[in-house]
């Protein structure tokens, strides 16, 4: 059988599920997941929010990757954003995150694509420096924001 990467199907998506809590537990943010299986099938196959890649060697899930679109004002186009990736921590090392990486970036090219991004926390080395060799740079002249619960309901009503 060997490596293959696959889009995922609705049957997955416990799969789905799990690389997600996998890459919290990975990141310390485990608290953070409120994602569940039911929610996750309504947005990537229901509503189509997202798209996902299933790696599987021999047959057996090793990685995922969660992706959609963006837009780009400037560029005037739509571009390819990845919102994470995951490989189970026996299996890096091995060149499938590689492989992920050049599947999204085929994908960003077949779609018109002129741009493909993600984010990173900052002590994450290990993944800092596999993104730099693959030419990626760092956007450090930008800050991400966020408006979340609380927040995000409150300017949600604010008035005209």
């Amino acid at each position: 059988m060997g490596f293959v990467i696959r889009g995922a199907n609705s049957s997955d998506i416990n799969l789905i599920f799990d690389f997600i809590c996998d890459l919290a537990d990975y990141e310390k943010l485990r608290h953070d997941v409120t994602a569940t299986p039911e929610i996750l099938h309504e947005s990537i196959f229901v509503k189509k929010q997202a798209e996902v890649l299933i790696a599987e060697l021999d047959g057996l899930p090793v990685g995922f990757a969660l992706y959609f679109h963006n837009f780009s004002t400037f560029k005037g186009k739509a571009c390819l954003y990845l919102e994470d990736i995951f490989i189970k921590p026996q299996y890096r090392g091995k060149g499938f995150g590689k492989a992920i990486f050049n599947r999204l970036a085929q994908i960003a090219v077949e779609r018109g694509c002129d741009r493909f991004d993600w984010a990173v926390l900052d002590w994450n080395e290990p993944s800092i420096n596999f993104y730099k060799s693959l030419g990626a740079f760092p956007m450090d002249e930008w800050t991400v924001f966020r408006l979340t619960g609380d927040a995000l309901k409150s300017v949600a009503r604010m008035e005209k």
